[in-house]
């Protein structure tokens, strides 16, 4: 998922800096929610990860 992320994101960079308004706020729209689910993702995953004592 993380790799989504980043290709999102340097879809809008490119489609930013070609002029494409449309195309790079859906495109960083996307990586932002990708990101924020990956976070959350990440977090549970420390949680549930740590419970050997």
């Amino acid at each position: 998922m993380l790799r989504w992320t980043v290709t999102f994101i340097i879809l809008a960079i490119i489609a930013g800096v070609l002029g494409f308004g449309g195309v790079a706020a859906g495109a960083a729209s996307i990586a932002k929610v990708l990101f924020f689910i990956f976070l959350v993702l990440l977090v549970i995953s420390l949680f549930t990860g740590r419970k050997k004592i």
